[in-house]
């Protein structure tokens, strides 16, 4: 029996595409024993046992940026995890270990190549995280979402990389467009806008759409799926009450307006989508890609090294994005780009066009071809 670790932590952009890694061994090799190394009480923690594999956890603590004090107790914590993720691997004696980033990956490569473990990595954004650059040396292989990651490894390890793209699920790629419009009680003869802040809320993004859809509410053509994130959702729906808007079709009213906390059904929004707006995660660009969908991008600015913006550039630069700074935001940058997307049904063919083109509906098969040479 093959027997692999998978770790990553942190963010759900580093977990969730570690999951779906492990899923993909165990549909193609169901005899290999996945086990997970993340941090404990991380997000991991708590993600990883639900999904359904064993879960280990480490001592690991994030260290850039911080202070020389603070930097010192970090290197004393990951190096305190190097020490149980060795223990572990020991133990466990697996045949690889899978990184998908995040701080807790650096104590286990560490322990990985000190045991002379064969190190696979993940990165999903256009610019590699520190750790994943920093893990690189070690790396067997490099898997990247991005053709630009490449170069921004270290020179050496970046000879190691192959673009792959990111695992997205089966449900975005085979959604139905008509199961959409009936999920969301949506009319198929007019355009859908998709406007989505993330679990939390984008308050900028909320903000300006308060104003698009002020100016969009009974809009013959046009309608409205906007998914505020949990913080901000109070707010906006109290805002619409005062304006009048009617935003809640529950009790039956009409309106081409849906107000959300979060979308659960992402797959059958995308789906049902003319149009979409919201961050760049690198998620995100994997389902909206797919989904061929032109998208206006507004990074999130303090992301770390500032990736959703190089992922959104990316996107921008393969003519299937706009790309709008979070610092400029308003309700009138907004709806004058929507408003000139919608009139223009030759530019929205051609962007969605240009952004499927940049999608990898082969991700998860071209990350297992790579490991097959350590997972037979």
């Amino acid at each position: 029996m093959t027997r692999v670790i998978v770790t990553g932590g942190g963010t759900g952009g580093h977990i969730y595409p570690a999951l779906a890694i492990a899923d993909g061994i165990k549909k193609r090799w169901p005899d290999t024993d996945v086990r997970y190394i993340g941090g404990r009480g991380g997000m991991e923690s708590r993600i990883v046992p639900q999904a359904g594999y064993p879960f280990w956890g480490i001592s690991a603590e994030g260290w850039q940026g911080r202070r020389i004090r603070s930097l010192a107790t970090a290197l004393k914590v990951d190096l305190s995890g190097s020490r149980e993720a060795e223990g572990i691997i020991r133990a466990f004696q697996p045949e690889a270990v899978i990184g998908t980033g995040g701080f807790v990956c650096l104590p286990v490569g560490l322990a990985a190549a000190k045991k002379r473990i064969p190190i696979y990595l993940h990165e999903q954004n256009a610019m590699p995280g520190l750790t994943n650059r920093l893990m690189s040396v070690w790396a067997k292989k490099i898997m990247v979402s991005f053709e630009e990651s490449v170069h921004r490894f270290p020179h050496l390890s970046g000879r190691k990389a192959v673009v792959t793209g990111l695992p997205v699920r089966d449900s975005i790629i085979q959604a139905d467009a008509e199961e959409g419009y009936a999920f969301f009680q949506l009319d198929p003869n007019k355009k859908t806008i998709l406007a989505v802040g993330g679990s939390l809320g984008a308050e900028r993004i909320n903000r300006a759409m308060l104003q698009v859809v002020g100016q969009l509410y009974r809009n013959h053509d046009v309608q409205v799926i906007f998914a505020t994130g949990q913080r901000d959702f109070q707010h906006v729906t109290e805002e619409l009450d005062a304006a009048g808007i009617q935003w809640d079709t529950s009790a039956g009213a009409q309106s081409n307006i849906r107000v959300l906390t979060y979308i659960d059904r992402m797959d059958l929004a995308y789906a049902a989508a003319d149009i979409f707006v919201g961050r760049s995660g690198a998620s995100t660009m994997a389902e909206v890609t797919l989904s061929r969908l032109p998208a206006i991008l507004v990074p999130y600015p303090h992301a770390t090294e500032n990736h959703q913006a190089h992922n959104a550039i990316s996107l921008a630069d393969k003519g299937g994005a706009i790309l709008l700074e979070d610092s400029g935001l308003n309700g009138n940058v907004l709806l004058t780009s929507l408003l000139e997307l919608l009139a223009d049904d030759h530019r929205r063919a051609a962007m969605a066009e240009c952004s499927y083109k940049a999608s990898y509906g082969r991700a998860l098969e071209d990350i297992l071809d790579v490991l097959s040479e350590a997972i037979s």
